[in-house]
């Protein structure tokens, strides 16, 4: 049979494993009979167990993810029920870490060697990784166009009762709209090169500072933390769940009402700082009835990710009560 190849370069065994492994597949050959696995070295490897002649199934899918188990479980079943090819993918578990894989193969008997199907394992995490990456920024982008239209609204609202005149309320809520450009671009990344970030304070104070300038209501907010630097990477960080707690204040806490006020203070605790939010003068507010919005899994994402941290809310009577633990290591960063 003419392989397709110039002469001299026709294919052999060792050509065939070696593109297999650059490829980084995966083989296995599952006998339908005895619900064994035999795999080649590669496919012990991305699932974390040890070499041995065969492998079961049920020893196989212990390592699978338990909220995918059971579905992996039923797809392989009805294998042998599907025409043509198929294909599934699923998370399975190497210690703490957590891998996307790829099952794909023949159903309904075809390609059936020996009462033995073949197949193959593709490790396809960095793809799962980037979408899931993806959705969460389409996510993220979509709340902050949201979050931004209530500022806005709010902002305009509180312009309208501080104001005497079209003109001034006009230029109040021109300069209040310019500094909550400001500080929505704390809530990015800063490009290469642009050095480090700012003091914690002077970050705060620049974020907070469209909620606080307005006209008779100036100096409701009052930022005193401990003097330390902000690395880039935290910076980004400290601004979204800053952002956000300011955001929900402005919609529904003290920073809602012209009265309203918030302390924003730090405690040294060896080697983490602890930041307390604290609203006073606002509407009585109380703890969600309902499960924590995409705004919540946010800001718990980035306290736990990028500042190493922990958040915690207290729905006292009088106003939130928000503490902020950061790892000082990861703020420098």
């Amino acid at each position: 049979m003419d392989s397709g190849m110039p002469k001299g370069h026709e294919w052999k065994p060792e050509h065939l494993r070696h593109a297999v492994m650059a490829a980084g597949v995966a083989l296995w050959a599952w006998n339908v009979d005895t619900d064994e696995l035999k795999m080649d070295d590669f496919a012990y490897e991305l699932w974390g167990v040890p070499l041995k002649p065969t492998v079961s199934f049920e020893e196989l899918s212990a390592h699978i993810h338990p909220e995918d188990r059971d579905r992996v479980r039923a797809g392989f079943a009805a294998t042998r029920a599907v025409l043509g090819s198929y294909e599934t993918d699923f998370r399975i578990l190497v210690g703490e870490e957590v891998r996307w894989i790829a099952a794909r193969g023949k159903g309904d008997d075809e390609g059936i060697v020996g009462r033995t199907m073949f197949g193959i394992f593709l490790d396809v995490t960095g793809r799962k990784q980037a979408e899931e990456g993806h959705e969460l920024l389409a996510g993220e982008m979509s709340h902050r166009v949201k979050n931004l239209l209530s500022i806005a609204a709010g902002l305009t609202a509180i312009s309208s009762r501080s104001a005497k005149t079209i003109e001034e309320m006009a230029a109040e809520l021109t300069d209040r709209l310019a500094a909550l450009g400001r500080a929505h671009d704390l809530v990015r990344p800063l490009p290469d090169g642009q050095g480090k970030a700012a003091l914690l304070g002077d970050l705060l104070t620049v974020l907070l500072a469209p909620y606080n300038d307005l006209g008779a209501f100036k100096g409701r907010i009052r930022v005193a933390v401990e003097r330390m630097g902000i690395g880039e990477g935290a910076a980004t960080g400290i601004a979204l769940v800053f952002h956000e707690l300011a955001t929900n204040s402005m919609k529904y806490g003290a920073l809602s009402v012209p009265e309203g006020t918030l302390d924003i203070s730090s405690v040294n605790d060896g080697n983490d700082i602890v930041v307390t939010w604290l609203e006073r003068g606002g509407p009585v507010v109380r703890s969600p009835e309902v499960g924590d919005g995409f705004g919540s899994k946010l800001v718990q994402r980035s306290v736990r990710i990028q500042l190493a941290g922990s958040i915690n809310y207290e729905w006292d009577a009088a106003g939130l009560i928000v503490t902020v633990r950061m790892s000082r290591a990861r703020l420098a960063n």
